[in-house]
């Protein structure tokens, strides 16, 4: 195992009764980054994280922290922090004593606790409230408690689960960047598990998008929203249109898929792709344009518009294209939505080439 990597799983499966909830995993925790483990409930994401802190155990598999097998250790001794959803702070012990916690279950001295616990509540900014206790606190103060008790002892990595779900909108995304900007001034290993895609998406070098036990697809937030490389990853990861289709042609530069409905949509090739082979073709709403530009584009299109919904940051047209009622195209630039067509009128809409993603499975 290189040094890069804190953490393994291979060829990790668990059971419940029978039936695999996480199966045949393998995939590395890189040193320093922050992973998110993102997928719709069940998809076996928290039971990964879990299995990694020790709360659960694996039916087959091993899994590694720092090149050492851990299966069969108990959680206090992996040196990993875990934060929860419910944050799991003791209500009769003040701010200060909670963090301690862990350190006094460690055995460690009492200066030097003291000394920890004032450092972890500077990261979290609440070093002034040493002395209240849980019930005293906002949501939001809650969990930096939490956060400050799982970075106290300096583990070698942080595990959240879902830790910003009970949070009310606002708060939820202030403590995304102020979690984020905690990650880059400490530089330790955090693995988030959510089913928020625009918290994945605002925080992780990596995202691992789960469905069904597996991982389908492990790379940067741009690459899972970009080039999605399944149809569950593209559609469960942002809003997209799909075009079903056949290949037609294809060479290095570009493949022609041609729709049910006859129509012809040109888009960037993906690798093994073969004549005659039944694909989808996606699209993301913000990648089309509308009106005269639309017109330069290698997929263009006379097209009816259904409805047009002003949401303040955009505007999201519902528009028909001849064999296709249902697409939309979300336009934000400023200015723009007072040249954009109304209702029942009729224009023309289009897409680059590379805006076009073949998925085949």
């Amino acid at each position: 195992m290189c040094d890069d990597i804190v953490a393994r799983y291979e060829n990790v499966s668990k059971d419940y009764d029978g039936v695999k909830v996480v199966k045949d995993l393998t995939f590395d925790i890189k040193r320093g980054e922050f992973l998110s483990l993102l997928g719709p409930s069940g998809s076996g994401k928290t039971t990964t994280l879990m299995m990694l802190a020790g709360l659960q155990s694996p039916s087959s598999g091993n899994i590694y922290l720092d090149r050492k097998p851990i299966v069969g250790i108990p959680p206090h001794r992996r040196n990993i922090g875990v934060v929860f959803q419910n944050y799991a702070l003791f209500p009769h012990m003040t701010v200060g004593e909670n963090v301690s916690f862990p350190l006094r279950a460690r055995r460690m001295h009492g200066a030097e606790i003291t000394a920890r616990v004032r450092t972890s509540l500077a990261m979290v900014q609440l070093d002034a409230l040493v002395d209240r206790r849980p019930a005293e606190l906002s949501g939001g103060q809650q969990q930096r408690v939490a956060l400050a008790r799982a970075l106290v002892f300096d583990p070698s990595l942080v595990l959240l689960d879902e830790p910003l779900g009970a949070l009310d909108r606002q708060l939820r995304e202030n403590m995304q960047l102020e979690l984020k900007q905690l990650h880059r001034q400490t530089g330790i290993t955090m693995v988030y598990v959510t089913h928020d895609q625009g918290e994945a998406m605002t925080m992780s070098d990596r995202v691992a998008v789960f469905d069904q036990g597996k991982i389908l697809q492990c790379s940067a937030p741009e690459e899972i929203y970009n080039a999605p490389n399944s149809r569950f990853v593209a559609e469960f990861v942002g809003e997209n249109n799909r075009f079903a289709g056949v290949v037609e042609a294809v060479d290095a530069a570009e493949c022609a898929v041609r729709t049910s409905n006859s129509m012809l949509i040109r888009a960037h090739p993906s690798k093994d792709l073969a004549v005659g082979e039944s694909v989808q073709v996606y699209v993301r709403p913000e990648r089309i344009d509308v009106g005269t530009t639309a017109k330069s584009h290698s997929n263009s299109y006379l097209a009816h518009i259904r409805d047009a919904i002003f949401l303040g940051d955009h505007t999201r047209l519902k528009v028909e294209i001849p064999g296709h009622p249902e697409v939309t195209v979300k336009r934000n630039f400023f200015g723009e939505a007072d040249n954009l067509p109304a209702p029942g009128q009729t224009t023309v809409v289009g897409w680059s080439l590379e805006a076009s993603r073949v998925v085949t499975r």
